[in-house]
């Protein structure tokens, strides 16, 4: 399993990296380009496009990988294809809903409306939070369906739109995307969710490819393309991989994996909401803005948030060793 693993990640890479060039060329003859603002770090125009070479690299690395597998183990389970299926699905909406926006800028509702319809076909494919631990004794807590379906609605809709506000600096989101693929990845492995581990294969080695090229300075940004399809892969990994577990403690690892994303996300909403400004607003408040702000380069900035994602990582595979053992 772990060759496959590596042809995988080996494959996302290889692809996404021979595909950019293409892409930015293609975005700069068609004025697919992000121009700067004030709200924006940037001051030239950028080409959109990257989220389609991304995803591209992993939707190839995701099916052969599958294709190899079941060649090995024809046996496979329908529930793991039915998962499989489901990721694709979300990727494909979300890739869809992104682009989309990337071109007509469509409204932060309609844009929601959008990513809702996403998760309600992926349910149907077996993805939903039904069930969790008890924290406070033994045995699982069943969700009757009338819960589990807004549960699984808020936790996959609200990663997607985490990690799509974390793009705002060259580099960050395709090294966040890297670090918590890789962590995922590890956890999955000591876990025994192959399936997981295989789709984390082909996010971590997708994004890398792109990192070549969005690092600083960025010859291409992702755009929503990329970003709400990486959002929803991460969201529905955590709930096939990391939610739904036996062990309590370890309902912390999706949490720990997605920190900087996550509490980004409710600090912008506490902070747009205290300041009587609609939750969607785009602001200058987050995380990257403040640590611009101090004097700090985009480069370092970037590092320091890598290195915080790498801490919080570690933290959530120690959390999945000791729990397992």
């Amino acid at each position: 399993m772990y060759f496959v693993l590596i042809v995988i990640f080996l494959l996302a890479l290889s692809v996404t990296y021979f595909l950019t060039p293409t892409v930015i060329k293609i975005s700069s003859a068609n004025g697919f380009v992000d121009r700067p603002n004030e709200r924006k770090v940037h001051k030239e125009p950028i080409p959109y496009g990257g989220g389609i070479a991304t995803f591209i690299g992993f939707l190839v690395a995701s099916c052969v990988g599958m294709a190899i597998w079941k060649h090995y183990n024809p046996e496979i389970s329908s529930r793991d294809l039915m998962l499989f299926c489901g990721f694709l699905v979300a990727a494909f909406l979300s890739f869809v809903t992104g682009f989309i926006d990337d071109i007509i800028n469509m409204p932060a509702k309609v844009k929601l409306l959008c990513q809702i319809f996403t998760v309600s076909i992926v349910m149907f494919f077996g993805i939903l939070v039904n069930f969790f631990t008890n924290p406070f004794g033994e045995g699982l807590i069943y969700l009757p369906i009338y819960i589990a379906v807004p549960v699984t609605i808020f936790w996959i809709v609200g990663i997607t739109n985490a990690v799509n506000l974390l793009d705002g600096l060259d580099g960050l989101l395709g090294g966040i995307t890297v670090i918590s693929a890789v962590i995922f990845l590890f956890v999955a492995i000591m876990k025994g969710q192959l399936l997981v581990a295989g789709i984390m294969a082909a996010l971590a080695g997708s994004a890398l490819g792109f990192l070549k090229y969005n690092f600083h300075p960025a010859k291409i940004f992702m755009g929503d393309t990329g970003s709400l399809f990486i959002g929803s892969i991460f969201a529905i990994a955590s709930v096939v991989g990391g939610l739904k577990t036996t062990t309590t403690v370890a309902m912390v690892i999706p949490f720990l994996i997605m920190g900087l994303p996550i509490f980004d996300t409710a600090w912008a909403i506490v902070r747009r909401a205290s300041n009587h400004q609609p939750i969607f607003k785009p602001d200058k408040g987050h995380i990257h803005h403040r640590l611009l702000a101090l004097g700090l380069t985009q480069v370092q900035a970037v590092l320091i948030i890598y290195s915080i994602n790498i801490l919080l990582g570690l933290i959530a595979l120690s959390v999945c060793y000791f729990t397992l053992r």
